[in-house]
Formats: C-alpha cells, sequence, structure tokens
C-alpha cells in the first residue's frame, strides 16, 4: 500500500484460495475503517454489484494490507 486508503476511496480486495472458485480481486467502496492498533485497520468493502453476485454477500472486512489496493 503506498497511499494511505480513506472512507469513500474505490479499491479492490484480494481473496486467496480459501474461498475456492472465488479466489481473486474484487472492487468496492470503502465505507468504514476501524482502528485494530496504531498501524493496523480494519477496512470494511461495499462490493460492487457484480462482486455481490460472484461472492453472495454485500460486505467485507479486510485486515491485512496486502489484501487491498486503491483503485
Amino acid at each position: 500500500m503506498t497511499e494511505a486508503i480513506q472512507v469513500g476511496d474505490q479499491v479492490k480486495v484480494y481473496l486467496d484460495s480459501k474461498f475456492g472458485d472465488k479466489e481473486g480481486w474484487h472492487e468496492g467502496l470503502v465505507f468504514k475503517i476501524d482502528p485494530y492498533s496504531e498501524h493496523r485497520r480494519f477496512y470494511w468493502v461495499k462490493l460492487s454489484k457484480d462482486a455481490q453476485v460472484t461472492l453472495g454477500i454485500n460486505h467485507i472486512s479486510v485486515f491485512n494490507p496486502k489484501n487491498i489496493q486503491k483503485i
């Protein structure tokens, strides 16, 4: 992550192989950020319509900064 992610940012989130055929990058919009520690955050992402259909969920929280990128 080179640039700080803020509420309202368009992002893509990565779901790894434990999500089976849903593995990969999915787009969405950050709607909430919850602090966890001084350097870590939970990023709450409302998924795009396409991602909602693919994943069967509306939103997801992302903790690992490797799994979220600003678009």
